[in-house]
């Protein structure tokens, strides 16, 4: 009986032993999955942001909806310090440093270059790559790449209504400026297409259009010839016009253009400006980082692109309460 009840004792120690030994080989099992797991998210949460001249306020709204989406996902979120109007040679430079730095996925406003839309594929086979504002550069075929940016044709189509509605339907005899920031974008061609699809039988007489930095030497509105009315497509250009119209530079023309800066409000506020198409860049800024991050923690996920809204803002309804809400993501 002693010999019957110490072997069954040891049975049950042995088996005590290997349910001891199974238990703490799954607990260094679970482990390492949730410190592999652990690691990969924190790993691939971080995310630069690329755009022209960052620290313009025409994109306090964009790093608003930024900052919101990065809060929400917990995405560790930089938005890389640019000044000025960088080169395709410039921003593949800053590209390279982000990567060095340990980004895991990039969003990036493209800028004009021969050999860009090449540049981003090549880059997008290394990691997750979304653009905003604009898509394909200088007439390219498109990369591909997912975009989210506003739509633009839309916006220029819906900025002609506006003339077109102030002067019930007629334009005939009117002379229209037309300002751009950059001719050779995706947006910017859009928009200007938008807006001479949208004037198409109004009689209105296209007498200039002038593109790069408006606010210098023979490319400043104040070197064009004399107009009725402006087309500020871009809020740098809105601005440049804001700007000169405030100073009596351009002999009485009216300015109505795109824009998305407290500028472009200011100017509206005073009657500087007559009308403001405004993109939603709150929404550009949020829905790319909520994409890009969906995409790097689903890796086969495909992030498409999209387009967000815009409102079209007068001084009679700049202080409505959705007017407002525009407002304050540009205040951020």
């Amino acid at each position: 009986m002693r010999i019957r009840h110490r072997i069954g004792k040891m049975k049950h120690s042995k088996k005590m032993f290997v349910l001891l030994e199974a238990s703490l080989a799954l607990a260094v099992i679970i482990l390492a999955v949730f410190m592999f797991l652990g690691n990969s998210v924190n790993d691939r949460e971080r995310v630069s942001v690329i755009v022209q001249n960052s620290d313009d306020s025409q994109w306090a709204a964009f790093k608003y909806g930024l900052k919101m989406a990065a809060a929400d996902q917990g995405i560790e979120m930089f938005v890389v310090d640019t000044e000025g109007i960088m080169t395709a040679e410039d921003e593949q430079n800053v590209i390279q440093q982000e990567i060095d730095n340990g980004a895991d996925g990039l969003i990036i406003q493209p800028v004009s270059g021969e050999d860009t839309a090449e540049m981003l594929e090549k880059v997008s086979r290394r990691l997750p790559v979304l653009l905003v504002e604009s898509g394909t550069l200088n007439g390219e075929e498109s990369s591909g790449l997912p975009v989210v940016q506003p739509d633009n044709y839309s916006m220029g189509k819906a900025l002609a209504e506006e003339l077109l509605e102030e002067y019930n339907g007629n334009l005939e005899g009117k002379t229209i400026g037309i300002a751009v920031e950059a001719e050779a974008t995706e947006a910017a061609e859009s928009r200007r297409e938008g807006f001479l699809d949208g004037l198409e039988g109004s009689g209105a007489n296209i007498r200039w259009s002038v593109a790069g930095t408006v606010g210098q030497g023979k490319k400043s509105l104040e070197a064009q010839p004399t107009v009725d009315l402006i087309a500020a497509l871009d809020d740098r250009s809105l601005t440049a016009a804001g700007e000169a119209a405030a100073g009596n530079d351009l002999h009485g023309a009216l300015v109505y253009g795109i824009g998305n800066s407290p500028e472009a409000i200011y100017y509206l506020d005073t009657g500087v400006a007559e009308c403001l198409v405004v993109p939603d860049e709150f929404g550009v800024g949020y829905q790319s980082l909520t994409q890009l991050s969906e995409n790097l923690r689903h890796f086969f996920q495909k992030t498409e692109s999209s387009t967000v809204t815009h409102t079209v803002i007068r001084k009679e309804n700049l202080f409505t309460e959705e007017n407002q809400e525009i407002i304050y993501t540009m205040s951020q």
